[in-house]
């Protein structure tokens, strides 16, 4: 039986390097999981994406001319970060290692062709004659192929659309697909001559509808944004995975298989920044009721399980979260997981108080007056709204012009960027840091969750100020204040068009020997009990007769026994937390 029957498991640099993952670092980490996750069907290690993007001074995510491309187009790894693809062997070698320690190795690519390539109107390679490729007796090259109006929306200055109804664009695919077999890549395309494990992300653009037919083409597929270490981010994932869920799309047909809707990465343990120029420098930022609940709705939703952690720096309560038995169980082996919604649920009242709600969470919920910051295509007139107003001493804010109901402006603090001398960073006069009060602690990013379309609404966040690209601002002189690192610009919205999710969420799934699990989430930010009656089993498992049915019940997390249990479950769940039930009925 191929992996693929199952949801893939694995390790992605993205979230601990972001793109500037070394050959060395790389192998520690795949080291350290052939050691330590195998064990526990961890068995892809994947480089995420910029691998032929040279860490120089100047680039960046959407910086353009510092990738190292081949004669005919072709991306091939940094030589600097990765030495052993000297001499035209790519990742030859890296692929080698990974298969003596009993892993499989993964590459992220980019669809289309490179801008780089397209400018150096590189000749196209026919894998299938040998030689560049040749057609109606003309010699076809990169502007050929290349569609300049469609570039990649998140990445302007990388990559754009091939014209595949050209048999030159096939061409050009054909010789990256056979480059990456020859690589040794476990990961591509069904026809190159080696199994490998096929993944897309087209994000948020997918629908239940449009899955239907991406499901029998690929083993995973994004089915969000990019996921992040914030409880906005978590908590965004419940109303997708149900739709998916829903619409009986979760391990449906597809190659090697089945095919999994992805609810991309797991953010946890020491990780980097979106966009950082950096490795790992940080914790993750989610408390440990949050990082469960992130556990559980993964492994009920039956997503492929990618740690983005620095594995090198695995501290214990990480490798417990995804190690976690039950969780590892329902993963693999559960079956008929929907979302369940025949719960109910109370305020927790205790003679102790309360905790305070930290500030990360009230930064995440609005910037101000039940109105959220976003971002939007710059084409958007409504976005030049900004202007600059000075204050007492040196200090200046950037502010949106019209008035939030019967508030004042919106307003940003500005400051010149903090500078990093080592990576020679320098940015314009024009450039800013942007503060969402004069405390000068948090700074407004526009995150690589922004890879979705530039027309899209998408939020923007503040997190410890930084010298990343993602946190550098220019304000036009039309009153468009842009993002340094997405192009997009910022914009003053309605509530409405970005919510946290509040409220109590269920799951229910049936496992292999007749157990059945039941996960129940607290969105709220308050401690609520949450209760779900045993005879409400019959709406999604009707074939006992429940009642006449007890339960012997454990919660995974907890390792509490409940006992017996014949009317219903009940329990009072942390903010944001989560409990998983393991039931047992006669």
């Amino acid at each position: 039986m191929e992996r693929a029957s199952f949801p893939p498991r694995g390790w992605n640099s993205y979230d601990s390097f972001c793109w500037t993952v070394s050959e060395e670092e790389f192998l520690q980490n795949a080291e350290i999981i052939s050691q330590r996750l195998k064990a526990h069907g961890y068995e892809y290690v994947v480089v995420d994406y910029l691998w032929y993007r040279t860490k120089v001074p100047g680039a960046y995510v959407d910086s353009l001319g510092f990738d190292v491309i081949d004669q005919w187009g072709r991306m091939t790894p940094d030589p600097d970060r990765w030495p052993s693809s000297r001499g035209g062997k790519g990742f030859t070698e890296v692929a080698k290692k990974v298969h003596s320690m009993g892993l499989k190795f993964g590459i992220h690519v980019m669809r289309g062709i490179s801008t780089q390539a397209y400018n150096s109107n590189t000749p196209i390679l026919d894998t299938i004659k040998g030689g560049a490729y040749e057609d109606s007796g003309r010699q076809w090259r990169a502007q050929d192929i290349g569609i300049k109006d469609r570039a990649c929306a998140w990445m302007q200055h990388g990559f754009m659309s091939v014209n595949t109804k050209l048999e030159a664009g096939k061409a050009f695919l054909r010789s990256l697909y056979e480059q990456y077999a020859d690589w040794g890549v476990d990961f591509g395309s069904e026809k190159l001559y080696r199994p490998i494990i096929y993944s897309l992300s087209p994000g948020t653009s997918v629908t239940p509808a449009m899955a239907k037919d991406v499901s029998g083409l690929v083993n995973m597929y994004r089915i969000t944004g990019d996921d992040w270490d914030t409880w906005g981010d978590v908590a965004a994932h419940f109303d997708v995975s149900r739709d998916f869920s829903t619409a009986c799309l979760i391990g449906a047909k597809g190659l090697l298989g089945k095919s999994w809707p992805d609810l991309d990465m797991l953010p946890l343990g020491w990780l980097t920044d979106p966009g950082s120029n950096q490795g790992p420098h940080r914790t993750c930022n989610l408390n440990i009721d949050e990082q469960k609940t992130q556990m559980t709705l993964w492994a009920m939703a039956k997503s492929p399980l990618m740690f983005g952690g620095d594995v090198r720096k695995l501290d214990d309560i990480t490798y417990n979260l995804i190690t976690n038995p039950t969780i590892l169980e329902i993963n693999d082996f559960s079956s008929n997981n929907r979302e369940f919604p025949y719960v109910s649920s109370r305020k927790y009242y205790n003679t102790k108080p309360l905790p305070q709600r930290s500030t990360r969470l009230l930064k995440e919920v609005s910037t101000s007056h039940g109105h959220v910051l976003g971002l939007s295509s710059c084409k958007d007139p409504n976005v030049n709204c900004w202007s600059t107003e000075a204050l007492d001493g040196d200090m200046e804010q950037i502010c949106w012009v019209e008035k939030l109901g019967s508030h004042g402006p919106l307003c940003l603090y500005k400051r010149k960027p903090l500078l990093n001398w080592d990576e020679g960073i320098i940015y314009g006069q024009n450039k800013h840091h942007l503060f969402a009060s004069d405390g000068l602690e948090f700074c407004l990013g526009a995150s690589a969750r922004q890879k979705l379309t530039s027309e899209e609404l998408k939020s923007c966040s503040f997190s410890p100020c930084r010298w990343d690209a993602n946190q550098i601002w220019e304000l036009k002189n039309n009153g468009a204040l842009i993002s340094n690192y997405s192009g997009l610009c910022a914009k003053v919205n309605s509530v409405k068009a970005k919510t946290i999710s509040t409220g109590v969420r269920s799951w229910v799934a049936a496992g292999r020997k007749g157990e059945i699990y039941v996960a129940f989430f607290n969105l709220n930010p308050e401690k609520t009990v949450i209760s779900a009656k045993i005879l409400d089993m019959d709406k999604v498992f009707p074939v006992k007769n429940w009642n006449q049915t007890s339960c012997k019940c454990r919660e995974a997390w907890s390792g509490k026994d409940f006992g017996v249990i014949k009317d219903s479950i009940s329990i009072a769940v942390e903010i944001h937390g989560s409990a998983l039930f393991v039931l047992k009925c006669d």
